[in-house]
């Protein structure tokens, strides 16, 4: 066997070997990019339902849970009022209308049949509401807050994401959608997520 041939073979060994790692490389990359996928849909999954609980929490109590104790706690034994609205139009003797608005309330439904039953929410575990998907049982962070806006005392809600599986999600990002996965604001009044 001459130099030319065992150079060849070498060669071919090497250039095997470089295109199984280069294939593994861009494999890999291509796995934890759809592993990362998935758990921020969960997280955003999670998210939408935890807004969804504090929205109905403040349209029965005024304000938001301020704890997940308390979340939980109304989700599984608070209810929602069922209230049938109708107005009336009454034309005044000078022409103008006046408006006449009854409310009737028909009765209660509980908020977890409401907002999570099977049929919306399947495999909805309440006990799991604060816990942040693939994080090995890490909680969400919740603030609640009551503060003047415009001279208004108003209610803000801020939820977030404190272990975020994409490694580029940071806090000290300027883009708001390349924060940690959240929704709300501590100083504006608004329950919109920056995956919207």
């Amino acid at each position: 066997m001459n130099l030319t041939k065992i150079a060849s073979i070498v060669l071919l060994i090497v250039a095997v070997v470089l295109a199984y790692f280069l294939v593994s490389s861009i494999r890999t990359a291509i796995e934890d990019e759809q592993r990362i996928e998935a758990v921020e849909a969960a997280v955003i999954e999670k998210l939408v339902r935890i807004r969804d609980a504090q929205k109905a929490y403040q349209a029965v109590n005024g304000e938001y849970a301020d704890s997940w104790e308390k979340l939980i706690q109304f989700v599984d034994t608070g209810s929602f009022y069922i209230v049938q609205r109708s107005e009336e139009i009454i034309t005044l003797d000078y022409g103008a209308d006046s408006v006449v608005v009854h409310l009737d309330t028909l009765g209660t439904v509980p908020v977890m049949d409401s907002l999570f039953s099977a049929a919306k929410a399947p495999n909805f575990i309440l006990a799991d509401l604060a816990l942040i998907p693939g994080s090995d049982g890490q909680r969400f962070s919740m603030f609640t807050e009551k503060i003047t806006k415009s001279g208004v005392l108003v209610d803000v809600i801020e939820v977030v994401d404190t272990a975020p599986v994409n490694p580029n999600r940071k806090e000290s990002n300027e883009a708001r959608n390349r924060k940690p996965l959240r929704f709300g604001s501590r100083t504006d009044v608004t329950t919109a997520g920056n995956w919207e």
